[in-house]
């Protein structure tokens, strides 16, 4: 089962439920790796140093922003921290708004918002009152060390949080020279126009994803289980995944108090941080004893095979002048 992003709470007005943030998509794309053709060896992207040529351990990596050509301003990893906005647990909706009123090109990438344990009530509260209201909630949340502009609305029976392009990251359609004059002047006959209305109409139909494929990727996996079963096939053990961890259970809750505290003061109480909780990372290092007790061992090989040889050629060496 998938792991949370991270979990948190999601807070409108006074009111704060509980959610975990899990990922809306899933990849399909198939990946490819580098091989040396004369071994068939994997070719590695290692990190190397511009001048010297010397592979650089991470420990001695920082990050720094490159100001004009060649110069940098180098940054510690608190100074990147300090810049984190504050509600790190937490998507506080700021305002509602008209679904419809979000342009497409603002919508970068879906996540799912799971309730936590006894948090079903606020939860459904939020998602049925969107959907009869045709509203969207728009927020602020802090994923890892950036803040993100998402906005969160229903679908079916999930609360879905929607990143949001800033509009510094969209380019003005100005910019590009795009047909603006009257459709007289582009000699469009209203004999076409009806054609091509009618044509769009008889293509008319209901969205259903499930009739769409990645057409070009299913044609491609046809090319590599051929390959597969043409050289063999090696598979990989494949390792379970742990459950996640069970939500924190919540107290029961006055919405009504709250609702009716939200509309009379408009403002928003901090929402409460649940700490994240971190997997801590699996390392396995090789004994420094194993490694100089093979070494040693293998000195010790080496020693007894060239005594070995010594003594054989210097048999050899005595029967030949004794022949003579």
């Amino acid at each position: 089962m998938a792991r949370p992003i991270w979990t948190g709470t999601l807070s409108f007005g006074l009111l704060n439920v509980p959610v975990s943030l899990m990922s809306g998509e899933r990849s399909v794309d198939l990946h490819f790796r580098m091989l040396d053709s004369r071994s068939n060896t994997p070719i590695r992207y290692e990190r190397v140093n511009a001048e010297t040529g010397d592979e650089v351990p991470w420990k001695d990596i920082v990050k720094a922003f490159e100001y004009k050509k060649g110069s940098y301003v180098v940054l510690d990893p608190d100074d990147i921290k300090a810049a984190a906005a504050e509600g790190r647990e937490a998507v506080e909706v700021e305002a509602f708004v008209d679904a419809a009123s979000i342009a497409p090109q603002y919508f970068d990438k879906p996540y799912v918002l799971v309730p936590g344990k006894k948090a079903e009530k606020g939860y459904v509260l939020l998602r049925e009152t969107l959907r009869r209201t045709g509203k969207v909630g728009i927020a602020r949340v802090v994923i890892r060390t950036r803040e993100y502009l998402c906005a969160v609305m229903p679908q079916d029976k999930a609360l879905m949080l929607v990143l949001l392009r800033y509009p510094q990251e969209l380019v003005d359609v100005e910019e590009y020279r795009l047909p603006e004059k009257a459709i007289a002047d582009y000699r469009i006959a209203p004999r076409e126009m009806e054609m091509a209305e009618q044509l769009i109409e008889s293509m008319s139909g209901e969205w259903t994803p499930g009739d769409y494929r990645d057409e070009f990727r299913d044609r491609l996996r046809k090319v590599i289980d051929k390959r597969l079963k043409s050289k063999g096939v090696v598979t990989a053990e494949e390792s379970e995944e742990e459950a996640p961890s069970e939500q924190a259970s919540t107290n029961v809750v006055d919405f009504m108090a709250l609702l009716k505290k939200s509309l009379d003061t408009r403002k928003r109480t901090p929402a409460k941080k649940t700490p994240v909780k971190a997997t801590p990372a699996k390392t396995a290092k090789k004994s420094t004893a194993s490694r100089a007790a093979a070494k040693k061992a293998s000195g010790k090989r080496a020693a007894s095979d060239t005594a070995t040889r010594k003594a054989s050629t210097g048999s050899k060496s005595g029967g030949r002048r004794k022949a003579g």
